[in-house]
């Protein structure tokens, strides 16, 4: 999985911008995951600024992104969630 994401990439925000299309790809979305005991429907996944991948999650009117390293996965984790798992073990790598 993690040579998928990143090939034909050089540097290691290339490699970020492969694994962020790949879990936009694969993580069936939306879902409904707890958050600080909130709550929350994710609604899709997006690069962010900083170049890090966030969860846009929504509870009601309000909206936050969060990092999709740090999103707490429902039981049983969305079709997809095996795209986190690999990029987490390509950070670690």
């Amino acid at each position: 999985m993690i040579a998928e994401a990143v090939v034909d990439c050089y540097t290691d925000d290339e490699a970020i911008t492969g694994f962020a299309t790949m879990i936009e790809e694969h993580l069936r979305t939306p879902f409904t995951t707890c958050v600080l005991g909130v709550e929350v429907v994710v609604k899709k996944i997006e690069q962010a600024a900083d170049n890090g991948i966030v969860a846009v999650c929504a509870a009601g009117r309000m909206r936050q992104r969060i990092g999709i390293l740090d999103l707490p996965l429902p039981e049983p984790p969305p079709e997809g969630a095996e795209w986190i798992a690999a990029y987490r073990h390509w950070l670690r790598g």
